[in-house]
């Protein structure tokens, strides 16, 4: 792609041991129908075949190498080296259909948005979700959307580079909410968004348990965001009543502790009951639940344990 070409597209895609799927998300770049993309690669001190495999690229990529810092580490050093006009993400697991930079581009310009996103679909061995495409969303249901959750995943997005340059690429705060402080961050600057109603991005589902390992992580790391996004931003969503913004936001962290307790995810279930309850985001109805999360976590495992098989809790609870 020719520096600053007037449609070029970056496509950032950082890379840690992912030599199973690099070259399926690499090639899924490289066949795009939109004619200026230029492919920037980060290998995130990968010690698979990761490198071996992206180094037989030679030219059809850029590759920059760093130490192991994480992915969002080696998002912000690709963005200071990216040239194009629009930028994308796409992770080296994923992968995109060949007209999926073409269709996003030709919406975001024939609507003059900012950014524009698309459906998507998670995949991978037993996966059976369907494809989804978000609905159409006015400004104020978008926005109330993306205070309750990420609006869309980051390989489903393009956006102009100024707007993400101006407000300094990724916050490295919240490490497992980045993607989604981005969003946040650029709807607080600009309504200018459009939806291409086509499912064109697929998301690689990996084994839950990478998932639960960390959810409490991620569902603190999302609060954050949220709350800073909303303190902020005053003026933005003053048109939702307080108490309903509140169980936006602090609803979600409710219903996270229990989704995590249903799962027997039960150090993420009494991380988030014990915030829950710090904050004051829990009910009457809830009490029971936050003081057993208080319990040392073994003697909170117990409880569980006993109530599952139907036996009297430790310490002569019921």
């Amino acid at each position: 792609m020719q520096p600053n070409a007037p449609d070029g597209i970056s496509v950032i895609m950082p890379c840690y041991n992912c030599a199973r799927f690099v070259a399926e998300a690499v090639d899924s770049v490289l066949a795009q129908t939109h004619p200026a993309v230029e492919l920037i690669v980060v290998d995130d001190g990968s010690s698979d075949d990761s490198l071996r495999i992206l180094e037989g690229y030679g030219a059809r990529i850029r590759l920059l190498r760093q130490p192991n810092r994480g992915p969002y580490v080696a998002r912000n050093l690709a963005l200071r080296h990216a040239e194009g006009r629009y930028l994308a993400f796409l992770d080296a697991d994923d992968w995109w259909l060949p007209e999926t930079l073409e269709r996003l581009h030709r919406a975001l310009r024939e609507a003059e948005a900012d950014i524009a996103y698309c459906g998507w679909q998670n995949v991978g061995e037993g996966i059976r979700a369907a494809p989804h495409v978000p609905p159409e969303r006015d400004r104020r249901a978008l926005l109330e959307h993306a205070v309750r959750s990420c609006p869309w995943p980051i390989h489903g997005v393009l956006v102009r580079s100024a707007l993400v340059q101006g407000v300094g690429g990724f916050s490295e705060r919240r490490r497992t909410a980045m993607d989604y402080d981005l969003w946040l961050r650029l709807l607080g600057l600009t309504d200018r968004v459009v939806r291409v109603p086509e499912v064109l991005a697929f998301y690689r589902w990996h084994d839950s348990g990478q998932i639960s390992a960390v959810k409490w992580r991620q569902v603190l790391d999302a609060w954050e965001v949220q709350r800073r996004f909303v303190a902020e931003h005053p003026g933005l969503l003053d048109w939702i009543p307080a108490r309903r913004l509140r169980a936006l936001i602090d609803g979600q962290l409710r219903d996270q502790a229990y989704r995590a307790l249903w799962r027997r995810d039960l150090v993420s279930a009494q991380r988030l009951f014990r915030h829950a309850l710090r904050v004051g985001a829990l009910g009457r109805g809830d009490i029971v639940h936050a003081l057993g999360a208080l319990l040392p976590g073994s003697l909170y495992r117990a409880l569980i344990g006993a109530r599952d098989r139907g036996q009297p809790a430790p310490g002569g609870e019921s």
